[in-house]
């Protein structure tokens, strides 16, 4: 299990990953956002427990999102399956998500709220994953919302499952340091593949 805390003059989060049943303790003072991580949470097959307080609404949705991703990148396995995608319908939304957890932080999608795009943003990066969220469909913004968080969550489960070998033609990533030579375990990117 992985335990991070994070505190700054605008928010203070504490918060625990580890791969497991989708069981969630999740305290903030946002409840739309205590609602998005326990859906993560349940749909990625991730245990986590996590208190945040934050000034403001965007300081506390982002700070969340980096510190799950930071979090999330110690538990990626070394023989991850690399890749997963979904696609989640909800009433009349419907959202697709794709996603590589071998080392390339990059996102690329929008959903209709701009806190909730940075916090996919936020989270992928930090999380040193690729992610593509696309809304097919959809009128009510909380059902894209939701079912955007519930895809990328189907989409972590599968890039999560343990394989039998690096998933990358160029085998694991070795990361030295120029000064001092040591090598450097970057998460995600040095155990899981790589490119």
């Amino acid at each position: 299990m992985s335990t991070l805390e994070r505190a700054t003059r605008e928010t203070r989060i504490e918060a625990s990953v580890r791969r497991g049943a989708g069981e969630a303790a999740v305290d903030t003072d946002n409840r739309f956002l205590t609602h998005m991580v326990e859906t993560l949470a349940r749909y990625a097959g991730l245990d986590v427990r996590l208190t945040a307080r934050g000034d403001l609404p965007h300081h506390l949705i982002e700070d969340v999102a980096i510190t799950l991703g930071l979090a999330l990148a110690d538990e990626v396995p070394p023989h991850a399956r690399r890749y997963g995608w979904a696609v989640v319908p909800m009433d009349e939304a419907l959202v697709e998500a794709a996603i590589d957890v071998g080392g390339r932080p990059f996102y690329v999608g929008r959903v209709p709220s701009r806190l909730y795009t940075h916090f996919l943003h936020s989270f992928a990066t930090n999380l040193g994953a690729t992610l593509h969220v696309r809304v097919l469909r959809g009128e009510d913004r909380h059902h894209m919302v939701e079912a955007a968080v519930k895809a990328v969550g189907l989409a972590l489960r599968q890039a999560l499952e343990e394989g039998d070998t690096v998933f990358s033609t160029k085998g694991s990533v070795r990361v030295e340091r120029a000064a001092g030579g040591a090598s450097g375990s970057g998460g995600a990117g040095d155990s899981a593949a790589g490119a």
